[in-house]
Parts: structure tokens; sequence; C-alpha cells
């Protein structure tokens, strides 16, 4: 009988404040997007930098005829040069995980490959372009070690670390993962102030059945469980709505496009999955906490 008591007193309060309940189900899917993009933005965001920094490399680029490098003033390398810097290279092993040797016509090769479409094409010739070396470290992070020991080297024009081009990249990524956690919080401030409002609101309106009941001897749990269990419900709504649109953003947005044409790795379903039960399980605590304070301090039961 207190059973479907509390279920008549919820769906009595869901009822005549159908507006308000509507209102925290919207912010709280809201806030649950927001906060689901921030952190699946972070994992995306190590999920490139294991992709790409696995596959980083440090490129040495040799003097060549055409070079006007100030340290290709001696003319384009020699062989002695060379083998000087792969013999240099081998002994930095282990941080030197491979070597490959890019030769002009290699590089030319994929030169055309990349700017095919280029205008300046037919102006480049395979002895514009330099030989390289292109090494790969088994600690990208210390690539300062290589591009320090040859920058300046006879026969080297420029050695150039991919790493310092894909910093900036993530630096960005860092800051707008940031930028939608800031944004979550303000959200979920939202909520909290909205679920305050909603239960003063809804309290207010049954006050006359909250004095009968407090009359007849009715427990303080008794009479608060009817409107955290309407908080609760709302709360858990919006959540369950604002991870099926994170879930289909996931699925139908870079699963079935962006990955398909991008040949790197990316999140998926999966890891919406994962954190979808410590997200709904806080939402739920937040809530039922916002509401039993509320109760306590606003409701006099």
């Amino acid at each position: 009988m207190r059973l479907q008591f509390i279920l008549s007193e919820i769906w009595t309060g869901v009822r005549r404040n159908l507006s308000m309940t509507v209102s925290v189900m919207l912010v709280t899917m809201v806030s649950m997007l927001f906060i689901g993009f921030g952190l699946l933005a972070q994992r995306q965001v190590e999920t490139m930098k294991d992709y790409w920094y696995d596959r980083v490399q440090v490129s040495i680029f040799l003097c060549t005829a055409k070079s006007n490098q100030p340290n290709c003033a001696a003319g384009p390398v020699t062989a002695a040069q060379k083998q000087q810097i792969s013999t240099q290279l081998e002994s930095m092993k282990p941080l030197v995980k491979g070597v490959f040797t890019e030769t002009q016509t290699q590089a030319y090769t994929r030169f055309k490959q990349q700017f095919k479409d280029s205008p300046v094409l037919d102006d480049i010739k395979p002895d514009d372009l330099p030989e390289s070396f292109r090494v790969q470290l088994s600690d990208p992070t210390k690539f300062a070690v290589v591009t320090s020991s040859f920058t300046g080297a006879p026969g080297v024009g420029e050695v150039q670390d991919q790493q310092r081009i894909l910093d900036p990249l993530f630096t960005w990524l860092n800051k707008f993962t940031v930028g939608t956690l800031v944004m979550a919080a303000l959200m979920v401030m939202c909520s909290v102030l909205l679920i305050a409002t909603t239960i003063r609101q809804t309290a207010f309106s049954r006050r006359r059945e909250t004095g009968i009941m407090r009359l007849v001897g009715a427990s303080a749990f008794v009479i608060q469980l009817p409107f955290i269990l309407e908080t609760l419900l709302a709360t858990l709504l919006g959540a369950g709505l604002g991870f099926g649109a994170l879930w289909a953003a996931i699925r139908f947005g870079i699963t079935e496009n962006v990955a398909k044409s991008i040949p790197i790795t990316f999140i998926t379903t999966h890891d919406v999955l994962s954190i979808t039960p410590w997200l709904v399980g806080g939402g739920a605590v937040l809530a039922m906490g916002t509401a039993w304070i509320t109760l306590r301090r606003y409701v006099r039961v």
C-alpha cells in the first residue's frame, strides 16, 4: 500500500509540474552531452597521440647542389658525409628504432603523389628535392636528442621533427576539451539550480498533502521520497536521451563516415558505453543529493 501511495505521489508530482520535469530532463540531457563529448574528446586526443607519435619521424634533409641553407654553402652532400650520418644514427640505437633512406627520385615520386593537382608540379625536377634520412624513434618525446646531434652537421641542410607539427594540433584539441568540460560544468550547475527550484515549486503546490501526511504520523523519509524519486526519474530520462544522442553521433557521424575516409583510429560506440555507467550514476547521485539537501533546507517535514 505504501509503495502504491508513493507511486501515486510521483505521478501526481510529474503531472502537476510537467513543464519543470521536462526542463530538468532537457538540461540533464544537454549536460550529459557536454560531459560525454568532453570525455570522449580527451580519449580521442590520447588515441591520436598514440597513433601519430608512434609514427613520428625525424627527417634529416641532406644538402643538394641547389640548396640555399647556410650549412650547404660547401656544396652537395658527399658520400663520406652520408656514411658518417648513417654510422652516427646506427650508434644511437635503441633510441633510433629504424632508419629509412629516401633518394631524390623517391622524394620526387612522393611529391607528385601529394601535389598531383598543383600547378607548380611541372616546375619541380628530381634534382630540386633533397635526399633524406627518415628516422623513427623508440621514444618520440626524445626527438631533441637526434635534432641537436645533426643540426649543422656537414652535409645536413635541415633537420625537421614531425612532432613539432603535431604538438600545436594536440594543444588546440586539449583546449577544445577543456572548453567542453567547462561548458559541461556550467550546465551541471544549471541542472542543480533547476532541480532545486523544481522541488521547491512541487513542495509548495503539495503543501496541503504534506501537512496531512505529517499530521497522521508519516516519517520525513516517506514524505521526502516521492520528491527525490521524481527528480531521479527526470534525471535518468534526461541522461538516457543525452547518451542516446551521443551514441548516435559517434555511430553515424564518426564510425560510418569520418573513420572510413581517414585511416587513423577513432573512438567508437564502445567508448560511449564505457563512460555511460559512470556519468549516469554520477548524475543520479547528484540529483538525489540536490533533492535531499533542498528538502531539508526548504521543506519542513
